[in-house]
């Protein structure tokens, strides 16, 4: 064959697989299985025995085989090269690509990957460097059979077009890679913080009942075991149940959250155990339910009492069997998923009216913990509306600083039937009503400023409100002025003979107020 055609024919093949290589890469989506297929594709196409491609770690300045055709695991494995060092490191060293004729006498040729046996004498070696940027993040080598030096020269120039392609998916692997690593990053920032947040210790609460609650919580959530949190609507149980979750052993993995009152009754039993395609009407595709999602993780069913029959008896044999079944499924599913119930209803009560199996209140009630109403421990209502004075400050952009004797009264003498969510619910609108920074006992809604909520006779309420408000302006101009009555009498307008006596009318002790 001439040298003509020869050239022709090696045109031919280069073009051939530079178009299969354009079809990979914009094929498969997988970038590993992509090299695989390009290197498959160079071999076979271009009769060369064996390619690498190698990439530069930056974090420990070292080229490892990423993909091979033509070498074993251990082979690969072996491929290791320092920047600098043996053919692959020179060329990620300079960026320029070299050419070995016959790698027998070549002394920087240093076959690590042992894969270069007796048939070298007449075998040549080309790198070429995969750029990024004007970086060099990589190299492609090829053993060949040898040829002359034009040959050798066109080989160098199809795998720099292979380089440049390979290159652009390595971007796009690069881009992948670091937002995957800032997820993960971000993710495990955000479990720490949720951690730290919901240590037991970190309950809001300086009451027996509190700190009660919180050794409990220490001492449970490393175990595995079921806990059944009891207590009124608005207690905080969803909190607990997150504190239960973030100091267990499966604090990196699910926490899934279902408000069992919050579903349809007609979906509750899909969304806890999933459905395969065709279950029902409108099942297009099949859908995993909230138990498989918390696998290796907790779920938490709030509100339990409000099962139907049927649903209790599911949940009852996944307590039991450690597996779930999907509608229109015919093989259980493995799970394994710490529970933890909450619930305001007296499951004792509803057992004796049979409204609630027995069986599945004893597999939820094994560590129950019972959460108090808020008016049983009221030494914590101001601490509980400090901490959300600040958080709705801070969520509204007002700067609040305190809030007035008169409305902590008020709060203090309240039944609070809503717990703590209608005490939060409270200082929300009062931040928001707020023009001065302080919580004053006209921010506080209707059901606080009733004769009931205030301990005020019914009987002159009218009187006695009037009264309240304005020992409430008075109150808190001394607390302004720190006691000091003209400076008091200016901010409200009036005289200090006045202001004098109406604190003497009022019973206040402006000497209390000094700093």
């Amino acid at each position: 064959m001439s040298t003509q055609t020869n050239a022709i024919s090696n045109a031919r093949q280069h073009m051939s697989a530079l178009h299969q290589i354009g079809y990979i890469l914009g094929e498969i989506n997988d970038f590993e299985d992509a090299l695989n297929q390009i290197l498959k594709a160079v071999c076979e196409g271009l009769n060369m025995s064996l390619a690498t491609v190698s990439l530069l770690h930056e974090e420990t300045d070292q080229l490892s085989i990423d993909v091979a055709y033509g070498l074993s695991k251990s082979e690969i494995k072996r491929g290791r090269y320092k920047v600098g060092e043996g053919i692959t490191g020179k060329v990620v060293e300079s960026g320029k690509p070299v050419i070995v004729p016959r790698i027998s006498s070549e002394p920087l040729f240093l076959n690590r990957t042992g894969a270069h046996g007796n048939e070298k004498e007449q075998t040549s070696f080309i790198c070429v460097p995969i750029t990024l940027s004007q970086k060099v993040v990589g190299t492609i080598s090829v053993d060949t059979p040898y040829e002359s030096d034009p040959t050798l020269q066109e080989t160098v120039r199809l795998l720099t077009i292979i380089s440049v392609m390979i290159g652009q998916s390595v971007a796009a692997r690069k881009r992948a890679r670091d937002e995957q690593m800032e997820l993960v990053d971000e993710n495990q920032r955000l479990k720490q913080e949720l951690r730290e947040r919901f240590q037991p210790a970190n309950l809001i609460g300086n009451s027996r009942p509190m700190q009660e609650i919180g050794e409990l919580v220490c001492q449970v959530a490393p175990s595995d075991a079921t806990v059944m949190l009891r207590g009124e609507s608005g207690t905080g149980k969803e909190l607990i149940a997150d504190a239960l979750h973030y100091n267990s052993q499966r604090a990196n993995n699910n926490f899934v959250k279902v408000h069992v009152a919050a579903l349809p009754e007609t979906l509750i039993e899909s969304e806890l155990f999933g459905y395969e395609k065709g279950a029902f009407t409108g099942a297009s595709s099949s859908k995993e339910g909230r138990f498989e999602r918390a696998n290796g993780g907790t779920i938490f069913l709030d509100e339990i009492g409000e099962l139907s029959p049927p649903v209790q008896v599911k949940l009852l044999r996944v307590l039991q069997n450690r597996e779930v079944e999907r509608l229109g499924g015919d093989a259980p599913i493995p799970i394994d998923v710490r529970i933890v119930a909450a619930t305001h209803v007296n499951l004792e009560e509803a057992v004796s009216e049979g409204k609630f199996r027995e069986d599945l209140f004893y597999r939820l009630n094994v560590f129950p913990i019972f959460v108090p109403p808020l008016r049983e421990r009221k030494s914590d209502i101001l601490l509980l509306a400090d901490h959300f004075l600040e958080k709705y400050g801070r969520q509204h952009n007002a700067e609040m600083r305190r809030i007035s004797t008169p409305a902590i009264d008020m709060m203090m003498s309240y039944h609070w039937p809503g717990n703590v969510r209608e005490l939060e619910n409270c200082i929300e609108r009062a931040v928001i009503l707020s023009t001065d920074g302080v919580v004053h006992g006209h921010h506080m809604p209707p059901s606080l400023q009733t004769a009931d909520a205030t301990n005020t006779p019914v009987s002159g309420s009218f009187e006695a409100l009037v009264r309240s408000y304005e020992r409430e302006i008075l109150v808190e101009a001394l607390k302004n002025a720190k006691g000091n009555m003209a400076k008091a009498a200016r901010v409200l307008g009036t005289t200090t003979r006045i202001l004098s006596y109406r604190i003497q009318k009022l019973n206040i002790d402006p000497k209390q107020f000094k700093k």
